[in-house]
């Protein structure tokens, strides 16, 4: 085969079809926690989790005509937690969608070490990640639960025990398909790693890019070394740039859950 005709095989993925399918699978389960272990069963695919080093989370390979899902207790995922749940989900995505699993097949994809919380640039990485939100939160179940309630951070910590996923991964599926407006922001070592947010988040730009400012309550997490027990007020001016004057007196909430040299804050207009 062509290398032309190669990578037209894995562009052909389509976000609305990996959605279909992965949500398909899901609801032809009655639990509202997908459960993986009987997805696995059902394709006879084997699972094994072992110390891997600091690597990868997850890992999928394909061997002797046969697939097989390894992953990293070293990187917390350790079995049934929602780390490990959306590993599993994750690498399910590139059994499931077909460009994947046949990229695994024929050697055009090799196999690669999967990573939570990091932005990957690959796209069949983000078409998997993608297709384990889909999975582990189907949106008609989603849309249900959150129907007619209002917003706050609270409401983010009930949907990761309802569906057992992780508070980011839970977090990032609201901003997608939730009910108001959402951005989070991941830092690390007193930088922004990555963020993401609602389409109709009212602001894009970060004040200063990679530099987390100072006066957010992420900022005074990494300067103090301490972190507000509740979600706390922040203005526009306070995480955004290019705030009209007109903009300036919006309120906003920011909830910043940190660990160590990582952190994580949801962002949101009251």
């Amino acid at each position: 085969m062509e290398s032309i005709e190669k990578n037209q095989m894995i562009k052909n993925s389509s976000l609305l079809g990996i959605k279909h399918l992965a949500e398909s699978i899901a609801l032809e389960f009655s639990e509202i926690i997908t459960p993986l272990d009987k997805i696995l069963a059902e394709e006879e695919l084997d699972l094994f989790y072992d110390s891997y080093g600091d690597n990868f989370d997850g890992m999928t390979i394909y061997d002797n005509s046969q697939f097989f899902i390894h992953v990293n207790i070293v990187k917390g995922n350790r079995p049934n937690t929602p780390r490990s749940r959306f590993t599993i989900a994750h690498e399910l995505g590139h059994y499931f969608i077909d460009n994947h699993r046949i990229g695994l097949k024929i050697g055009l994809l090799t196999p690669h070490p999967s990573k939570n919380n990091e932005n990957t640039h690959f796209k069949i990485e983000r078409e998997a990640d993608y297709f384990a939100s889909c999975l582990l939160m189907p949106e008609e179940r989603f849309k249900k639960y959150i129907q007619r309630k209002k917003f706050e951070f609270s409401m983010i910590k009930s949907l990761s025990e309802h569906f057992q996923t992780s508070i980011t991964a839970t977090a990032i599926r609201f901003a997608d398909i939730g009910n108001h407006p959402l951005m989070i922001v991941f830092g690390g070592n007193g930088e922004i790693k990555w963020k993401w947010s609602s389409d109709d988040f009212p602001f894009k730009y970060l004040l200063y890019n990679d530099k987390i400012p100072e006066n957010s309550v992420m900022g005074e997490y990494f300067q103090k070394a301490r972190l507000p027990k509740n979600t706390e007020d922040v203005w526009p001016i306070d995480w955004f740039n290019y705030v009209k004057d007109y903009d300036v007196h919006r309120k906003f909430k920011e909830h910043c859950i940190a660990h160590k040299h990582l952190a994580l804050s949801i962002i949101w207009e009251v």
